[in-house]
């Protein structure tokens, strides 16, 4: 293998716990009597509701138009009936209009041969337009829409793209075995985005705890003669955030308050390849995902292919359900996810993983006052001072908070993760920027 590169500041490694669930095969996950439909399951606008209750729906018929520039379509995961147009809370703790679907009927293409479409005569806007219509976004969990993403201004040139295989979060493997499983289709998929973003190089970032998808990628690569660099990549958690990934694999810095372009780069996740790949060959917009079911409180922890709107509930169902010392849900990884306190939540876009834990999991501390160690700020990916950010914020000095750059925290909770003091940074900076938000509207 390769020399293994990795970002310059900051990090962590927390144990990755991905033997729950790396070594089989995705399976189908049950489509149960009831879909639930979030309207917001991106960044931006919530979509706008096309249906209402008694309307028929068909297997990825548009439910929810794109309400802006910075939307994304949503489609009926199923064939069905819309029981009620309701409102829900989301596992973030947002609230949300959704659409209630109870499957019936046949579907188009699920269990069916598709015939696949012939792309390589579309212009880009054709195949900019596609990936709007079929409501894709970015998959590895920030979901913002993909069509925004690639569409460049004429004046800017794409020196990198770099795919993110890196799935640095603990317990999570969806994106290890959608490349081992779904490696060809990936491929094909970059080919697309290539035509799209005319980049000089294209880049693969995976982690060396997945020498298996290394090897069969690199190995697919070499048979295609593509020219795309797979980079492997030292255990370093945050390394799936498109700045510490750029850091590592074209060692270039993305400076505060800028996108990646700005250094000629983009960065996308495996899975939205993936989701491009079937939306312009198939016709298939994103109704469906690979969700990781893990953690010690699920007794058959697996990865599932799910579609959009089923309950945690019924994935913990088809995973033999909880253990008797599970204590905490969380939508995500543990790094970055929400706690949830209803089962009844469903999967949208951004759901990467569903996590039962037991208390040995989570092995939560009781909170003291800041010993002033300095360990969070050795920490922080970003060069944030987390101890002095969450002291600022407790005064309510809001608008010192954001001078001394709050925006720029990912949540990615490497300074909570080594805090021997357990005090709840992440939490705090996610309350600052609400209120620092809020004091400027009034302003």
């Amino acid at each position: 293998m390769k020399s293994l590169k990795t970002f310059s500041k900051g990090g962590i490694h927390p144990g990755d716990c991905k033997e729950l669930t790396n070594k089989e095969a995705v399976k189908n996950a049950a489509i149960k009597s009831t879909l639930i439909v979030p309207m917001s399951q991106h960044i931006g606008a919530p979509s706008e509701c096309l249906v209402n209750p008694g309307d028929e729906v068909k297997e990825g018929m548009l439910i929810g138009k794109a309400a802006g520039f910075i939307s994304a379509n949503i489609h009926s995961p199923a064939p069905g009936v819309v029981k009620e147009v309701t409102d829900i809370f989301l596992a973030s703790g947002a609230k949300s209009k959704a659409v209630v679907i109870e499957p019936s009927g046949e579907f188009d293409q699920l269990g069916k041969i598709v015939t696949p479409i012939d792309w390589t005569g579309m212009s880009i806007k054709e195949l900019q337009d596609k990936i709007l219509e079929s409501g894709i976004v970015g998959l590895g969990g920030a979901a913002f829409p993909s069509n925004v993403k690639f569409t460049i201004p004429s004046d800017a040139k794409i020196e990198s793209l770099v795919i993110n295989g890196v799935e640095c979060e603990p317990y999570l493997t969806a994106d290890h075995r959608l490349m081992l499983e779904k490696t060809e289709e990936i491929f094909k998929g970059l080919e697309i985005l290539s035509k799209i973003l005319s980049p000089e190089k294209i880049y693969i970032g995976i982690e060396a705890n997945k020498p298996d998808a290394i090897e069969k990628m690199e190995k697919l690569a070499l048979e295609k003669g593509t020219g795309i660099e797979i980079v492997p990549l030292k255990l370093k958690y945050p390394q799936g955030d498109e700045k510490q990934l750029l850091k590592a694999v074209i060692d270039k810095e993305v400076p505060s308050g800028k996108l990646p372009l700005h250094i000629g780069a983009v960065v996308t996740n495996v899975g939205t390849v993936f989701a491009i790949y079937e939306a312009i060959v198939f016709g298939k917009p994103l109704i469906e995902r690979i969700v990781t079911v893990s953690g010690k409180g699920i007794k058959k922890p697996s990865n599932l292919k799910v579609r959009i709107g089923t309950k945690v509930g019924d994935l913990i169902e088809d995973c033999g359900g909880l253990t008797d010392d599970a204590v905490s849900i969380v939508m995500g990884g543990p790094m970055m996810g929400f706690s949830m306190v209803s089962l009844d939540t469903p999967v949208t876009k951004g759901t990467s993983g569903i996590l039962a834990l037991t208390q040995k999991e989570i092995c939560k501390g009781k909170e003291t006052a800041c010993l002033m160690c300095g360990r969070c700020v050795k920490a922080c990916p970003i060069g944030l001072m987390p101890t002095r950010l969450y002291k600022k914020i407790a005064y309510r000095m809001y608008e010192e908070a954001m001078r001394m750059n709050l925006m720029d925290c990912k949540e990615c909770g490497c300074c909570g993760y080594v805090c021997p003091a357990n005090v709840p940074l992440v939490q705090g900076f996610r309350l600052g920027k609400k209120m620092a938000n809020k004091q400027k509207v009034k302003s």
